[in-house]
């Protein structure tokens, strides 16, 4: 396969050239495979891979079978190879007296691992990395990455179209080959489900190309990826529950399962066939126990239903891992609880919602948190219709949880436990968010305060000191003084003022006042006799001689 790889590469270029395809232009087409073309090649590879493993199984099981068990001859093993390739992309047949629809989960991660795998293969040969737009509007940073983001997107989708549209046509073409007299599959589900499969396992492989795992997420908007990550959340939360109570049924009525194994007896080649058809149903029975956590359960035939409210069964097909199946009749009290797993799901998811994308008011949290519960309603709803499915006709055409029953469970309860805990997480954010940013406001605005209020402090107490020094002096001064001032002689007038020794800074006397030593009691001053006072203005002026102006003259 590789060599003829090989050889599609170097056909020549002026051949492939010629399949048109918009936006690409450039000098780069000669060294490059136009994206239609290496989707086609992508595609018949995986087919070509996927039937070359299926057959090698069946012819495997041909060989160790009895005659006819599988048809005769290797037309017929072929055949059966076939049948299962489309039963792994849960395409169902129909079969005289009913259609078989109870098909293997585990066996669609063949296809999804091989189309993974030409996906990439597709981006790499079309080189899709130079793709991208090289010119973005030159406008804001935002529109920019939005003008990215939605080139990124279209180029994704149509990378995706281009590996799954060949091979739904190709599958098509295999349905019709592998009809016979006892098994037709049904041509729509064929196309449908190998179109799905494909171009989400394309898809998912050109965006893992262009940039990380991590980067993937971000190439949706900001409130459809926090609903995305709630989703995906809850229903890995019910799906591990839903592994835990498997295993745990399994383990403990692991007699009634090796009991129903020997009466098969399959012997050794066909007892590894047969666990690896129970590993494959593996997945189908996680679904189960996940529905039956929500509540409506599942059934095993027209008339039956395993539930937490309890157990109704009759015969059930031969199939060791059934005999994990619960007795039936009422179930135990404490089965109830596991109803809560919903509900956590559901608060875990609704926090997840809030924390990627916060909601400006509070009004809006919930109702994110309820879209969030309706997106894993219709996921766990479709899950559920994908696990059963009819095995036949009368009374094994009704096998599994019904969608639309799980669909509704888990909408209510999950929805209904994220929209509270959304609004009760949005509504801390919010109230956190306000409180520090008050706090750190307040905190701001003390730290730019606080040298004023100690100045401020410091200037009080001297001003206060002096004052009560200068009132002191003045009350003494006046005392001294006659009635008026008119009345006063030439001697009874107070000296001008003169600097002298021991005269004292009010500002270090304000400074030592607000030091810890300031509390000590000072012993009492004489008065200030070298202060003037300028406050007496009753009625007239006061002049001052200067001694030392015939000095200046």
């Amino acid at each position: 396969m590789t060599a003829l790889f090989d050889q599609l590469r170097t056909a020549p270029r002026n051949v492939l050239s010629r399949i048109p395809l918009p936006g690409l232009t450039g000098d780069d087409d000669d060294v490059r495979r136009p994206l239609p073309v290496s989707g086609m090649l992508a595609a018949a590879w995986t087919l070509g891979v996927g039937l070359a493993v299926l057959t090698t199984l069946t012819l495997v099981g041909w060989i160790a079978a009895p005659r006819g068990a599988l048809g005769s001859g290797l037309p017929a093993v072929f055949r059966t190879a076939s049948q299962l390739w489309l039963a792994a992309h849960h395409a169902g047949f129909a079969i005289p007296g009913g259609s078989v629809g109870l098909l293997p989960l585990g066996l669609t991660v063949l296809p999804a691992f091989l189309l993974y795998r030409a996906g990439m293969w597709m981006a790499r040969d079309a080189d899709l990395r130079l793709r991208l737009p090289a010119r973005l509007p030159k406008n804001t940073p935002k529109e920019a990455s939005n003008a990215r983001r939605k080139a990124q997107l279209i180029l994704i989708a149509q990378a995706g179209i281009s590996l799954a549209a060949p091979y739904a046509l190709l599958a098509g073409i295999i349905a019709l080959v592998a009809r016979n007299e006892i098994t037709q599959p049904f041509l729509g589900e064929v196309l449908v489900s190998h179109l799905v499969l494909a171009f989400i396992a394309g898809s998912v492989a050109v965006a893992r190309t262009i940039g990380p795992w991590r980067s993937m997420l971000r190439l949706l908007p900001e409130r459809l990826r926090s609903v995305v990550v709630g989703t995906f959340a809850a229903l890995m939360i019910m799906l591990v529950a839903g592994a835990v109570m498997v295993l745990g049924a399994v383990t403990v009525n692991f007699g009634q399962v090796g009991e129903l194994s020997g009466i098969l007896s399959p012997g050794f080649v066909g007892g590894l066939l047969l666990l690896l058809i129970q590993g494959l149903y593996l997945l189908n029975a996680v679904i189960w126990g996940m529905a039956y956590i929500a509540g409506p359960g599942f059934a095993v035939g027209t008339g039956t239903l395993v539930a937490p409210t309890g157990v109704q069964l009759g015969t059930v097909p031969s199939l060791p891992i059934l005999g994990a199946l619960p007795e039936a009749g009422p179930t135990s009290a404490w089965v109830m609880v596991v109803i809560a797993v919903p509900f956590l799901a559901g608060a875990v998811a609704g926090v997840l919602v809030v924390r990627i994308s916060p909601s400006p008011s509070y009004e809006g949290a919930p109702l994110w948190g309820f879209a969030c519960g309706l997106a894993t309603g219709a996921v766990a709803g479709l899950l559920a219709a994908l696990s059963g499915g009819p095995l036949g006709g009368t009374r094994l055409s009704a096998v599994g949880p019904e969608g639309w029953e799980v669909m509704l469970s888990v909408t209510l309860e999950v929805g209904v436990a994220a929209g509270i805990a959304a609004g009760l997480a949005n509504w801390w954010l919010i109230f956190r968010g306000h409180n520090t940013t008050v706090t750190k406001a307040a905190a701001r605005v003390g730290t730019a305060t606080a040298p004023v209020r100690k100045a401020g402090v410091k200037i009080a107490k001297a001003a206060g000191s002096v004052a009560s020094k200068v009132g002191f002096a003045e009350s003494e001064e006046l005392r001294k003084l006659p009635g008026h001032w008119l009345d006063a002689t030439e001697c009874d007038t107070q000296p001008i003022p003169v600097i002298r020794d021991d005269w004292e800074d009010e500002h270090a006397s304000a400074a030592a006042e607000s030091s810890p030593k300031a509390h000590r009691p000072e012993p009492p001053r004489p008065p200030r006799r070298d202060i003037v006072d300028e406050t007496d203005d009753k009625g007239g002026h006061v002049i001052y001689v200067d001694p030392y102006a015939w000095d200046r003259d």
